[in-house]
């Protein structure tokens, strides 16, 4: 076995939680070294010391006192985007080489989306994990962009109220913005919209998202092959990824145009609807938190490939 690289994670919250979980159970080349919180009465904190892993509720500065910190090659950050930029600058301070992984909108460093652009980022010091919308939608417009051009993708990316914590409440506006550029930047749209749905249904709902994806004419069956593709390597990291149902195609004419915000009429081309669910693991969180699970999985997938690229 190679040698493990330690880290560090920024929020004792649902997702920095739910990720230390995946790390004590999951990780290969990865293990646990401090779980940061501002919160002392938080269960992640109570949880990660009952579990052997060191903690603070000092934030980024407690962090960077801990004489864990010596060891530590990679912090996870799942605090918020006003919070991020403060902890990047405090880590980059502190140790200027260290490699961050931001579970935030903030977006500092480039989009990171593993299965469509992770190996050009090995390097980078700090990547941005976009959202959980990104992170399930983002590699199915990438899919069909591999295949033929996309003028156009939106995607719609609904979540049960209940796993939606205060972060991402109060990050919506960075949420949509983040998304719509990523999926134009990693996606490769000339354009992207995204959208996101808090659903209060009883009993919570799993995460659902829908992709409309505008492009050139191509052969179906291509791009058929090359979104169920990509879905099952999305699936290794993220065992509850899957399409809801076959992938639905429409040709469109002239005769039946589809206004596009930003682009006008698209006249002539294929209507791609690809449909999505994603279920949690339950490591920490409850099933239907999949757009939580994913951020988690994701986030822990690249550090894992940085760590082998940094160790082998």
């Amino acid at each position: 076995m190679s040698k493990k690289l330690k880290a560090a994670i920024i929020g004792s919250g649902n997702i920095g939680t739910d990720l230390m979980i995946k790390i004590l159970r999951n990780g290969k080349r990865i293990e646990m070294g401090a779980l940061v919180g501002i919160d002392p009465n938080s269960d992640g904190l109570a949880r990660a010391g009952r579990m052997g892993v060191a903690t603070t509720h000092e934030g980024v500065d407690g962090l960077i006192r801990m004489p864990e910190f010596a060891d530590i090659d990679v912090v996870f950050d799942a605090t918020s985007a006003g919070a991020h930029v403060k902890n990047d600058a405090a880590l980059r301070a502190a140790r200027p080489g260290i490699r961050v992984i931001d579970l935030t909108p903030a977006a500092i460093g480039p989009y990171c989306i593993p299965p469509v652009n992770l190996e050009q980022h090995l390097e980078v010091g700090n990547v941005n994990m976009v959202t959980c919308g990104g992170q399930a939608t983002i590699p199915m417009v990438a899919a069909v962009s591999r295949v033929t051009k996309v003028h156009y993708a939106e995607i719609v990316a609904s979540i049960a109220s209940k796993s939606a914590g205060p972060g991402t409440r109060a990050n919506i506006d960075e949420f949509t913005e983040t998304t719509s550029r990523a999926i134009e930047v990693v996606g490769g749209a000339a354009k992207g919209k995204a959208i996101i749905i808090l659903n209060p249904a009883e009993p919570p709902l799993i995460m659902r998202d829908t992709v409309y994806v505008l492009s050139d004419d191509t052969d179906q069956t291509e791009l058929e092959a090359s979104i169920e593709q990509m879905v099952a390597t999305v699936n290794s990291y993220v065992p509850g990824y899957r399409l809801k149902q076959k992938v639905q195609f429409d040709r469109i004419g002239a005769n039946q145009p589809i206004n596009v915000p930003g682009l006008g009429k698209f006249e002539k081309g294929l209507k791609t609807s690809i449909f999505l669910e994603v279920e949690g693991a339950a490591h920490y969180l409850p099933a239907y938190a999949g757009n939580l699970d994913i951020m988690t999985s994701a986030a822990l997938a690249t550090a894992e490939r940085m760590a082998e690229s940094m160790v082998g």
